[in-house]
């Protein structure tokens, strides 16, 4: 059985105060965007190996115990009578790029091993579930237009459509570290909530629904912030950095024409909304 884990985005996104256990409350609209990776399992037989992971792709750095996929299928093991298993993960979506894609494939694990096995466990159930494995994984439980308050585990429904529309993701090699993102920003409670900002049209986005992130990362690392001018010069309605970066997306009207070409050295992707 195979699944294809896509990728979200950051519409906005608020640090609004430093809480007393060390974390940050915010708040965001996370989006789905149709880049995915792929999930698959088969049930292994005859070994002594709890599961075997294999990865293609983009290559995933660190000890394979760490993975979401393997994290999330202990995770539902510690419960119920799992067999061994080949885990497939093919990576498309960047690591390191704020657009949730170990969180998208820890949650599509839980999902997958939920069908595969028919463990009978509800949306709700395998949000709890993911609670467990990380902040924005319950969001991929249900996958829609989502508004993330507390450390961006309380979730509720928003209406939000961009269908029609294009977007071009570009992520340049610059590794900026989610921890030192987080201690470089001041917390104040915006004006405007983002649930009201979203409202606007698309048109109207550009300078009111900000990502609190990029001030301090743009300082550090220009190269993020010009490239995001660079998007509207390529005529973004909207463009911005995704969660603490370094990657950045686009919101066009129509195609971008070679993209490539545009952002060289970066990885590109583009795709109808």
């Amino acid at each position: 059985m195979i699944v294809f884990p896509n990728a979200k985005i950051n519409l906005g996104l608020n640090i609004t105060e430093k809480r007393p256990d060390g974390y940050h409350n915010l708040e965001t609209v996370f989006y789905p965007v149709p880049i995915e990776d792929a999930l698959e399992i088969v049930p292994l037989e005859n070994t002594d190996k709890e599961y075997n992971l294999e990865v293609f792709g983009a290559s995933i750095a660190g000890n394979p115990d760490d993975n979401l996929v393997v994290k999330a299928y202990k995770l539902l093991k510690e419960k119920f009578n799992l067999p061994a298993i080949s885990i497939y993960l093919q990576k498309n979506i960047p690591s390191g790029a704020g657009m949730g894609g170990g969180s998208a494939d820890g949650a599509f694990m839980l999902k997958l091993l939920n069908n595969k096995f028919e463990l009978g466990l509800s949306d709700e159930e395998l949000e709890t579930y993911a609670s467990r494995l990380g902040a924005d994984c319950p969001f991929f439980i249900k996958n829609k237009p989502t508004f993330a308050e507390g450390t961006g585990n309380i979730l509720s429904s928003i209406y939000i459509s961009l269908e029609g529309l294009y977007i071009l993701i570009i992520k340049p090699k610059v590794f900026v570290s989610t921890r030192e993102a987080f201690s470089l920003i001041k917390p104040s409670f915006p004006e405007k909530s983002i649930k009201d900002i979203i409202k606007l049209p698309v048109s109207e986005w550009k300078d009111k629904l900000v990502n609190d992130f990029e001030r301090s990362v743009f300082a550090q690392f220009p190269e993020i912030g010009e490239a995001k001018n660079k998007l509207y010069e390529a005529g973004a309605i909207y463009a911005s950095m995704s969660g603490s970066g370094s990657s950045l997306f686009g919101i066009f009207s129509t195609p971008v024409d070679n993209p490539k070409q545009l952002f060289p050295g970066y990885f590109t992707w583009q795709g109808k909304l």
